[in-house]
Order: structure tokens, then C-alpha cells, then sequence
């Protein structure tokens, strides 16, 4: 009984307090005030002690109406642990010190120790032991309940502190296991004659997996070290033979490692509230340190396809170790700028951190409203072998010389755009574009290729948590290419040659997909690709790819 008083009657005036100061502010803020000219009630000073009071008649600002009069009145005058101001004062509208409650408890106990030990029986009487006995019969229920829950937490708390995997080290990882099998196609790609060269069954069925594991390391409150493992098996076959439309399409978590590998190395800092910086020797890339403006980008969750997951210009380069930034320099807008190499770990001629296939880039990330995003990047990419490893569509610029096997370098610049609308809570449309440039240091000519991709997201879908997509684009294309004589790859193809000139064709890649999601942790994705002269010549046949995709995450 004590108790509940103490404890009502500390709530209440804090309550009352605060609501009372809240009240004031903004009666003085509406009065053209500024609110840091509020002077607040002056605290207790060692001047101003508190002094014991017998009857709450004693404390004139305290009148029988107030809402915790009667609160006040027990304290005071049934257990005398209550205490006033010298000018007679409770004021019971000032917000509560520790200071302050710290002496009232302290008074309160010293009286109930008293009253306890000298067992006044005029205090404490016979009706408030049995309406304590009564309470405690009538409660036993929920007390042996809340016990029961109580031990079962404290079990809980116990196995899982005797199963984690570090005091400071959070363990993450996915599995994800697709079936996947591609129609009768035949290409005319060496030389394009308009004669189908290839004998592509293409009725093969093939599983493709791919195992992940991330070790997130706290080592402050504002920093971690990101490590990742993973290990893929498994290709989309049959392809064409043709190193031009090699790519005709690439599955997104197709990664075939063949072995365990890492695959993440890097340190994650957050500077401030606003800026974090990502430095490491694996990882380090456009797609881990750009923001994706594409809610639903995720290649086990997501779209199927490499291509339907991000603009290529922003997988330019595959870059593995380098320093990246984020910086959220305004509430709806962020910049994120990388620089990245292939090989930082092998220093040489044509590699290392500073030499070889090199990437540089930046990206503007706007949100000018709750269901719009928008993006602009820019990318500067160097690569040695004149491929820029986007592993989707024209991603090689150059021709290989037939004298020595190798490529001449690009010097590329890249821009790009991507814009995503949520239109309603279950349907978000979105778009993206991206042109290259790109030349061979220190001679003449260009390349330029051009991409672009439209889509639809369905979330929600006929049940929460489900997902169904549909993307529609062209991969990268080289529009034109003047190369030195020998150098531009349309013509490469056709003729072994290397003239000036631009594909014959346009591919073009239609997806569909409908995400089954079982539990938090599973989920079921079905789905189909269909290709439209891949590799950009006209005289080949359409490919169209069915598959399973099931992902389980921890």
C-alpha cells in the first residue's frame, strides 16, 4: 500500500510537471518568444533545505482539490515522510530531482523501519494486513504466471548467451539453390553471315547454388570490420561460343568459385552522424557502397537476372579493395564516391592499387519525397584489357590482336540515372539509362555504348511478404565504334577486319518473376527470361530460360 502512494504520488507530480512545462512553452513560443529565453524554476540549492511536515494543511500550495491531494495526505500524515520548504511551500509543479527522490525514499524507509520495529499497532493495522493477505490470494495466479515467464526468460537468456557465435562478432549468411534449364537456340555469331553457326541444344538442366557467410566484428561503438566467405557452383549453360555474346545473360547469384573464397574485406567507420567510410582490400565496390535507389535490388530476394538488378555502368570494373564514402549532407540527399581497383593486391605492370583496371566513382542519391528516389552517377574506369567487367552485354571494347591475344586498354567514362516511383504501397514503377565513352589512350576514335531498363514491382502481392516483378531493358550496346582499324568489335565480328561501325542489332531481355515467401527466412522464386537477339545479332535465335530460385537466410 506504502508503496503504490510512494509510487503515485512521485509519478504524479513529475506528470503533472512536465505536462505543466510543456503548456508553458508553447503558450510562450505562440507569443513570438524564442523558447531559449524560457526561464525554468530555479532548482534546490543547499539554501533552500526541505523540512519535515505533520499535516498536509502545513503546505499552502497543496488544496483538497489537487488530483494527488489525498496521496499526499497519507504520506504526510500516516507514515510522516513527506517533506515541505521552509516557506511552507510543496511545489508540486517542479520536475523531481534524483536528488530529491533519493531523500524522499530514504525518509520513507527510515519510517517504515520504525514503524516496523516498534510494531505501532494504531499505524499499521489488522485490515491492512488482511486486505494485503486478500490482494495476495486473489493475484496469486498472475504471480505464478509472470514467475513462469520470468524462469522462462532467464532459461532463454541463458541458452542463447551459451550459443552465441561472439560477444562482438554477429554471424549472417544465405543459401540459395535454383534450377534452371534454356530453350533449342542457335546463333549466327562467327562470322554474322546470316548462317546459324552454332549447335546449341540448349535442353540441358542445371542446378546453380551459391553459399554465403558474413562476420560482422564490432570493434567501437562507430566502427566494424566486415569479413564475408562465400562458395558458388554452377553456370547458366549451354552459352554461345562467341566471346562478343558470352554474356547473353548472367544469373544473379551466379558465381562459380568452385571453392570457398573471400569475398568481403573491409572496415567500416562512421566518422560522424552524417559521414561513414568504407576502406578494405575485398568488397570495396560501386554495388556495396552505392546506395541502390531500387528498394527491392537483392539477388537473392529480388530480380533473377545480373542485368535486372542495377545499372551496369555501376558494376563497372568489379572492383575489390579501396576506400568509399557516404555522406548524408542533407536530410532526403546523400553522396557516395569510390575509388576502387581489380587487383590491389598484386602490384606490377597493368595491376595493383594504383595501376591497372581502376575505378573511380560518385553518385547523387535524392529522395524528394517518401515514394520517390532518384540517382545520378558518374564512373571513370581504366581497364587494361579494354574490359570493363560488367559481365552484361557489350562489356568488352576492344578486339583481341590476333598476333598476341590481348586487347588494347579504355579509358571509359560512364553516366547514368535511375529513378523509382512507389506509386501505391503495393505497386513501384521505375527506370534507368546509362551511356559510355570510352577510348584508347593516347589514339584516336571512340566507342560509346547505351543501356537501359523499365520495370514494375509488385510487393505484396496476393499475400504480405510476396513479391512479383517484371523488367524489360536493353544490356549495353556499343551504338558506334571508330577505333584505330583492328580495334572495333561489330565489325571484328563480321568480318575479322575491325572497321569503324556499331552493332547490327539490339538485344533486348524480358523478366518476370513472382516471389513465394514462406517464412521470414525462406522463400521460393519462380521465374522466366527471355532474350531477344542476344549478342546483338539479328539472325540468331531468341533464348528463353525457365528457373527455380529458393533462398534461405540467418
Amino acid at each position: 500500500m506504502f508503496t503504490w502512494l510512494l509510487i503515485a504520488g512521485v509519478n504524479g507530480v513529475a506528470e503533472k510537471a512536465l505536462a505543466q512545462e510543456y503548456i508553458n512553452t508553447v503558450t510562450t513560443q505562440e507569443s513570438g518568444v524564442n523558447s531559449d529565453q524560457i526561464i525554468p524554476s530555479p532548482p534546490l540549492s543547499p539554501e533552500d533545505p526541505m523540512a519535515q511536515v505533520t499535516s498536509v494543511s502545513q503546505l499552502k500550495d497543496v488544496q483538497p482539490n489537487d488530483w494527488a491531494f489525498q496521496a499526499l495526505q497519507s504520506l504526510v500524515e500516516r507514515y510522516g515522510c513527506i517533506a515541505g520548504y521552509p516557506d511552507s511551500s510543496y511545489r508540486g509543479n517542479r520536475a523531481l530531482t534524483r536528488y530529491e527522490f533519493a531523500a524522499g525514499v530514504n525518509a520513507c524507509l527510515n519510517r517504515v523501519n520504525e514503524l516496523i520495529t516498534t510494531a505501532t499497532s494504531d499505524l499499521v493495522t489488522r485490515e491492512d494486513l488482511r486486505i494485503l493477505q486478500k490482494l495476495q490470494s486473489e493475484f496469486a495466479p498472475e504471480l505464478a504466471t509472470l514467475r513462469g515467464r520470468v524462469d522462462s526468460l532467464e532459461a532463454k537468456s541463458a541458452e542463447i548467451k551459451a550459443n552465441q557465435f561472439s560477444r562482438t562478432t554477429k554471424l549472417n549468411g544465405l543459401l540459395i539453390v535454383a534450377i534452371q534449364g534454356r530453350t533449342n537456340n542457335r546463333g549466327d555469331v562467327n562470322p554474322r553471315d546470316g548462317q546459324k553457326d552454332t549447335n546449341d541444344a540448349g535442353t540441358n538442366i542445371h542446378l546453380i547454388s551459391l553459399a554465403q557467410l558474413y562476420l560482422i566484428s564490432q570493434i567501437t561503438p562507430s566502427s566494424y570490420l566486415f569479413t564475408g566467405l562465400v562458395d558458388g557452383r554452377g553456370t547458366t549453360v549451354p552459352r554461345f561460343t562467341n566471346s562478343v555474346s558470352r554474356n547473353d545473360v548472367l544469373l544473379g547469384y551466379e558465381f562459380p568459385t568452385n571453392n570457398l573464397i573471400i569475398s568481403d574485406f573491409n572496415f567500416h567507420w562512421l566518422v560522424t552522424d552524417k559521414l561513414a567510410i568504407m576502406v578494405g582490400t575485398e568488397g570495396v565496390s560501386m554495388p556495396t557502397a552505392f546506395r541502390g535507389p531500387n528498394r527491392v535490388e537483392s539477388a537473392a530476394t529480388g530480380p533473377l537476372s545480373y542485368f535486372a538488378q542495377r545499372n551496369p555502368i555501376l558494376n563497372m570494373g568489379y572492383g575489390h579493395g579501396g576506400i568509399a564514402i557516404d555522406w548524408q549532407f542533407a536530410k532526403r540527399a546523400s553522396l557516395q564516391a569510390i575509388y576502387t581497383s581489380y587487383q590491389p593486391g598484386n602490384p606490377g605492370k597493368n595491376s595493383g592499387l594504383f595501376d591497372g583496371t581502376t575505378t573511380t566513382g560518385v553518385q547523387l542519391l535524392t529522395t524528394p519525397s517518401d515514394t520517390l528516389d532518384l540517382s545520378l552517377y558518374y564512373v571513370n574506369n581504366y581497364s587494361s584489357n579494354g574490359c570493363l567487367l560488367t559481365f552484361v552485354g557489350d562489356e568488352c571494347l576492344t578486339a583481341v590482336n590476333t598476333s598476341n591475344g590481348k586487347s588494347a586498354p579504355v579509358q571509359t567514362n560512364a553516366v547514368g540515372a535511375t529513378v523509382t516511383w512507389q506509386i501505391s504501397p503495393h505497386i513501384s514503377a521505375g527506370a534507368w539509362g546509362g551511356y559510355t565513352k570510352s577510348y584508347i589512350p593516347g589514339r584516336s576514335g571512340n566507342v560509346e555504348t547505351t543501356n537501359y531498363m523499365v520495370f514494375l514491382n509488385f510487393p505484396d502481392l496476393f499475400s504480405k511478404g510476396n513479391l512479383a516483378g517484371i523488367y524489360v531493358g536493353q544490356p549495353p550496346k556499343i551504338t558506334s565504334s571508330d577505333l584505330p582499324i583492328g580495334n572495333n568489335v561489330p565489325d571484328f565480328v563480321n568480318t575479322g577486319l575491325g572497321r569503324a561501325g556499331g552493332q547490327p542489332g539490339t538485344t533486348t531481355q524480358i523478366e518476370a518473376f513472382y516471389r513465394f515467401q514462406l517464412t521470414d527466412n525462406i522463400s521460393i522464386t519462380p521465374g522466366i527470361i527471355h532474350i531477344l537477339e542476344p549478342g546483338n545479332t539479328p539472325d540468331s535465335d531468341s533464348v528463353t530460360i525457365g528457373l527455380i530460385r529458393s533462398t534461405f537466410t540467418f
